[in-house]
C-alpha cells in the first residue's frame, strides 16, 4: 500500500512541523496521541512535539482496537505502546485515547492499573466526568465524533474508509459552532485532529486562523490534557467542583425512571 503509506507518512515528515509552527505561533502547548508503533518508527516528530513542551501520551501500538481483544492481548499492547511512547519522550504517558475510541469493558481498570490519570476514549459528557471501577476511579476528559476530522477528510480506498471529502471550511463550520456553545457553557471544547488530514495545507490554514479567532475571543484556555486533568483533580481535592460519577457501563433502568442525580450544567465547570 504504497500510496496509503505516503499519504500517513505526510503526518510526521510535513505535517507535523507545520502544525508545531502554529501553536509556536500562538504560545500554546497541546496534546499528541501517538501509536507506539510511530513514536518509535518516526521518533524525530514524537521529539519535537514533547521539545516544545507538548504532551505526548499512547494511541494504541499499532491503532488496534482493545475491545476486539482478549484480556491478555489487551493488556499486552496497552503496555506496549506506553512504553514505546516514554522510550521516545523519557517520560510516561499521563493520558490515553484509545484507538478509534474502541474502549473496552477492562480498559479502565488496566489503565489505572498501569499509573495512566486520565483517559479520552468517551463521549458520556461535556465536561469531564469520573468512571467507577473496582480499582478506583478514572477520569474522563471526553470528546466526541463531530469534533473529530476523520469524518470530513479521510479518504483512502486502500484503507477502506471513503468518506466524501468537505471543505476545510465547512468542516471548520461545525467545529466553530461546537466551539461557540462550550464557550458559552464554559464546557471541555476537545477537536480531534490527525496531522495527515488536519495538517494538510488548506485545511491547516483555516485552523491556525480559527485558533487565532478563538484566542481573541478570551476566556479561553489551551493546554495539553495532563493540564487539564491535573486541574479537575484539584478542584476535586479542593471541593471546589463536584464531578459526575458513572459506573463505565450502567446496568438498564425501567422505562419512567430518572437517574439518581442530573448531569450537571457545563457552566458549573467555569464558576
Amino acid at each position: 500500500m504504497v500510496s496509503a503509506a505516503s499519504m500517513l507518512r505526510y503526518g510526521p515528515d510535513v505535517a507535523v512541523p507545520r502544525i508545531l509552527d502554529t501553536y509556536r505561533h500562538y504560545g500554546i502547548q497541546q496534546t499528541f496521541y501517538v501509536p507506539g508503533w510511530c513514536a518509535e518508527r518516526y521518533p524525530y516528530a514524537v521529539e519535537a512535539m514533547a521539545r516544545e513542551g507538548h504532551e505526548v501520551s499512547a494511541h494504541g501500538y499499532m491503532h488496534e482496537h482493545p475491545n476486539e481483544q482478549s484480556d491478555a492481548d489487551e493488556k499486552h499492547w496497552l503496555l506496549r505502546s506506553l512504553a514505546a511512547v516514554q522510550s521516545v519522550t523519557g517520560e510516561p504517558s499521563a493520558g490515553w485515547r484509545a484507538p478509534l475510541y474502541r474502549f473496552s469493558h477492562r480498559s479502565a481498570e488496566l489503565l489505572l492499573e498501569a499509573g495512566v490519570a486520565y483517559d479520552a476514549s468517551l463521549m458520556g459528557d461535556d465536561i469531564p466526568y469520573l468512571i467507577e471501577t473496582p480499582r478506583g476511579t478514572l477520569l474522563e476528559l471526553p470528546s466526541h465524533w463531530g469534533m473529530d476530522d476523520w469524518p470530513p477528510f479521510m479518504h483512502s480506498s486502500e484503507l477502506e474508509f471513503e468518506m466524501p471529502i468537505q471543505s476545510a471550511a465547512r468542516a471548520w463550520e461545525a467545529w466553530w459552532e461546537e466551539f461557540e456553545v462550550m464557550w458559552e457553557f464554559g464546557g471541555l471544547w476537545v477537536p480531534v485532529w490527525h496531522p495527515f488530514l488536519s495538517g494538510r495545507l488548506a485545511r491547516w490554514r483555516h485552523t491556525h486562523r480559527m485558533i487565532g479567532k478563538m484566542l481573541a475571543k478570551g476566556q479561553v484556555w489551551f493546554a495539553p490534557m495532563r493540564e487539564i486533568a491535573a486541574h479537575v483533580r484539584r478542584c476535586i481535592a479542593d471541593g471546589s467542583w463536584v464531578p459526575r460519577t458513572q459506573p463505565l457501563l450502567s446496568p438498564p433502568r425501567a422505562v419512567g425512571t430518572e437517574p439518581a442525580s442530573a448531569t450537571p450544567h457545563a457552566q458549573d465547570v467555569r464558576r
